[in-house]
């Protein structure tokens, strides 16, 4: 499962910057080791550094080691993670899931989410086009059933 990525290098000594896709940010520490490009890793120190974080990787110690890693994601075995909250789900869960209307009407299977500062956005692509849902339960997801790879929602094919 991804949690973060390598985003680039900071200083000379080998330390990578990261981003972090945990909730809250920090929670990407809770889960060792990392899995970097085939690669396991474990940390030898990290900090809270601007948006994001700074960390030295056991066996990384220059500058240009580091630089290779940049855009690579960071990765643990889904095994590492607690299982959701009842009513939760992980959003790697929600790829690849078809997403239907209320009636039936296909719309696409979920290629991805973003982040808008509001809500999360299922991003969803369909035969003809490009569907932005937003992740709002209720009103608009009616249900996400990952068991039966699917979510229902309220929501028009030709918005």
């Amino acid at each position: 499962m991804t949690l973060g990525r390598v985003a680039g290098v900071f200083g000379v000594k080998g330390w990578v910057r990261i981003q972090s896709f945990t909730r809250p940010a920090d929670n990407i520490f809770e889960y060792a080791p990392w899995n970097i490009d085939g690669t396991v890793w474990t940390i030898d120190e990290a900090q809270e550094h601007g948006p994001g974080f700074i960390v030295s990787l056991a066996g990384i110690a220059d500058r240009d080691a580091a630089a290779a890693m940049i855009g690579a994601e960071i990765q643990v075995p889904r095994s590492a993670l607690p299982e959701p909250e009842p009513g939760a789900v992980y959003w790697a869960d929600l790829i690849g899931l078809e997403v239907v209307c209320e009636d039936g009407q296909p719309l696409g299977s979920v290629e991805s989410l973003l982040e808008n500062g509001v809500q999360d956005v299922l991003v969803i692509r369909g035969d003809e086009r490009q569907h932005l849902v937003p992740l709002v339960r209720g009103p608009i997801v009616k249900s996400i059933e990952v068991g039966q790879g699917r979510i229902i929602v309220d929501w028009s094919p030709e918005y």
